[in-house]
């Protein structure tokens, strides 16, 4: 399915299909594109929204979660969103999870994906060698279950992308704010039901993240997808489509 981007108000998102909100955020090197499968799948039952996260051209000062969310916070208010599901990967779920604590009466349900708030091993935190295309091209592959899955583009895509020395700065402050902001105490507090879909294979955030998000999030349901890493919409979308089509029904 071709994405085709809008813009308006200042924002750069996707809006597919009509009725009830589906609201998805992407990861520190995601895409819109990362979710191309789930908008396919579920724009024709549902309002499906993919803003575009600025983390490579948001002011440095704003480069951290507290910023990341206000964005999110910004362009809500500015759809005029009043309730919905809210979907996240990697980062883009530490976002939602931020934003569902801040906004309760907000978020309907809450769907998790190799999401950040306990614990990550990310390659933005730690010193980018930005200059070695072997080891960007091993970093990239190393977040998915089968390395044949990632192409040259989009190798090339996160090569070009670390050569500016300024979108480095504000990966590595978002990647550093990110391990920072450890959600373990706060989690309790969401109460709305809670889908988590895991790579049983996960490197950057582990199956053993996932059942400590089961632990401490009461409402949630967690489901593994096998030879599967981070980004299980990319990997495994069918089976993605099919567990997160499920929740959805049994939770409306």
């Amino acid at each position: 399915m071709d994405l085709t981007v809008r813009k308006e108000s200042g924002f750069s998102y996707i809006e597919e299909g009509q009725g009830e909100i589906l609201l998805l955020l992407h990861g520190l090197f995601g895409a819109l594109s990362n979710w191309g499968h789930v908008v396919a799948y579920f724009s024709k039952s549902y309002r499906v929204i993919i803003p575009l996260i600025p983390i490579y051209e948001m002011p440095l000062k704003k480069a951290n979660m507290d910023g990341l969310v206000e964005f999110i916070d910004t362009f809500i208010q500015s759809k005029k969103l009043e309730k919905f599901t809210l979907v996240g990967n990697s980062l883009g779920g530490h976002i939602a999870l931020i934003y569902t604590l801040e906004n309760p009466a907000k978020v309907s349900r809450l769907i998790l994906t190799g999401s950040s708030g306990l614990y990550e091993n990310t390659m933005g935190a730690s010193f980018i060698k930005r200059n070695n295309y072997n080891y960007i091209a091993e970093r990239v592959r190393y977040t998915f279950y089968d390395p044949e899955i990632v192409t040259e583009e989009y190798i090339n895509e996160v090569f070009n992308l670390v050569q500016d020395s300024n979108r480095v700065l504000r990966i590595v402050a978002i990647a550093k704010s990110a391990q920072r902001h450890n959600l373990a105490d706060r989690l309790p507090e969401i109460k709305i039901n809670t889908l988590l879909i895991w790579g049983l294979n996960d490197t950057i955030t582990p199956p053993l993240v996932a059942h400590e998000f089961n632990t401490l999030i009461p409402n949630s349901f967690l489901q593994f997808i096998d030879k599967c890493c981070h980004a299980p919409m990319m990997e495994h979308p069918d089976k993605f489509n099919q567990i997160m089509n499920q929740f959805l029904i049994a939770k409306t």
